[in-house]
């Protein structure tokens, strides 16, 4: 069977690209709010649940979106319609987020079915448009289409079914959605992507994410000119700049262009990387909080931090070097891993030491970026 190669393979970000993703990290970033709620000091799991739910509603959003740009995209003014039209819709979506969803979950449920609606008509727009390719790439358009729509109208029953049983049933439209890419895979490793154009896309929404965690870290900066606001302001920038350069030096040194693939699975881990660099700066605003439990936040600026090499360590497969077949490479992360996780535990009542181990923790990663072994 043959594959799917977008028609435009020299295309770049346009700017309006960039305009449409850094209203998905303001999204994401009114997302957070929900998880400086906390009861006993740390978060509810409730709110947690309601972040994590709605983080994924717009990362998959965003995917379905860079995805139907990168196959298909042309600058044409229906494209830009599309785009535009998702923008304002998602300035509703935004601003109907709290952790108490009963005065705005018509809102955010009628926008959240509108943005699905609107990938769908323009994926069925799509399989009109390349009349030459094989019947089974066009269905698994319909399919995509179809599947977008049912989707659509899960989150549209959710609302009557809230109004009058208070049971949200829109969490199983997100794996609904989840569940059609997943048992789709088989088509969608035959859909190529122009590789280049969708590493930079997904590059640049991450610098974007990254300029969030900047911002998120200005509380370290107004606490006064004491040893204890510079020490916790040094760590908490250091932090970002280790992991900003760990991931900047994987783009800018490692990472193959030429790498032909569907960009599933590289969409997949940079969405869990987004996720996890949330969490990091939610960790690293409770790591100054003396009032907050100190193992329950180690414990979640640790996960945090090992998801996002997890799966920076993962996107190795489409580097130059193929350091991702390699044993000792695993290995060594799992023995750094280890000793972090042990050492963190052992320090939890110190925020100081938690945190500095931390930031010793992510430039070892990066250490280990530049001069591990390669083919």
């Amino acid at each position: 069977m043959k594959e799917f190669i977008p028609k435009v393979q020299n295309r770049k970000v346009e700017y309006i690209e960039l305009i449409y993703d850094l209203i998905f990290v303001y999204l994401v970033g009114r997302n957070c709010s929900l998880l400086y709620t906390t009861a006993v000091g740390f978060i509810i799991p409730l709110d947690y649940f309601s972040y994590m739910t709605s983080t994924m509603v717009a990362l998959q959003i965003w995917y379905l979106s860079s995805i139907y740009i990168n196959h298909y995209g042309d600058g044409s003014l229906r494209e830009h319609l599309m785009m535009f039209v998702n923008m304002y819709l998602l300035y509703y979506m935004a601003e109907g987020i709290r952790t108490d969803w009963g005065p705005v979950y018509v809102r955010y449920h009628v926008t959240w079915a509108l943005l699905l609606l609107n990938m769908a008509l323009h994926y069925y727009l799509a399989a009109h448009r390349y009349p030459e390719e094989d019947e089974i790439l066009r269905r698994h358009r319909y399919r995509r289409t179809a599947s977008l729509v049912m989707q659509a109208f899960l989150v549209l029953v959710s609302i009557p079914i809230y109004a009058y049983t208070g049971y949200a049933l829109s969490p199983w439209a997100l794996v609904f959605g989840i569940a059609v890419v997943f048992f789709t895979r088989g088509t969608e490793r035959r859909m190529l992507v122009n590789f280049p154009h969708l590493a930079e896309r997904v590059m640049l929404y991450m610098v974007f994410t990254f300029g969030e965690m900047m911002l998120g870290i200005t509380g370290y900066f107004n606490d006064g000119f004491s040893l204890h606001a510079i020490y916790f302001s040094l760590m908490a920038f250091a932090i970002v700049v280790g992991l900003f350069s760990s991931y900047g030096y994987y783009y800018n040194h490692l990472l193959d262009e030429e790498t032909k693939t569907s960009g599933l699975a590289y969409m997949i881990l940079h969405i869990v990387m987004i996720f996890s660099l949330n969490n990091i700066t939610a960790a690293m605003e409770f790591m100054e909080k003396p009032l907050v439990p100190r193992l329950p936040k180690t414990i979640f600026l640790v996960v945090s931090v090992l998801v996002f090499f997890i799966c920076l360590l993962m996107t190795q497969r489409y580097s130059k070097f193929s350091v991702g077949k390699h044993r000792h490479v695993y290995r060594k992360f799992v023995i750094g891993a280890a000793v972090y996780i042990a050492a963190a535990l052992l320090v939890y009542r110190w925020d100081m030491a938690g945190i500095a181990l931390t930031a010793a923790f992510i430039f070892k990663q990066l250490y280990e970026l530049h001069f591990g072994e390669r083919d």
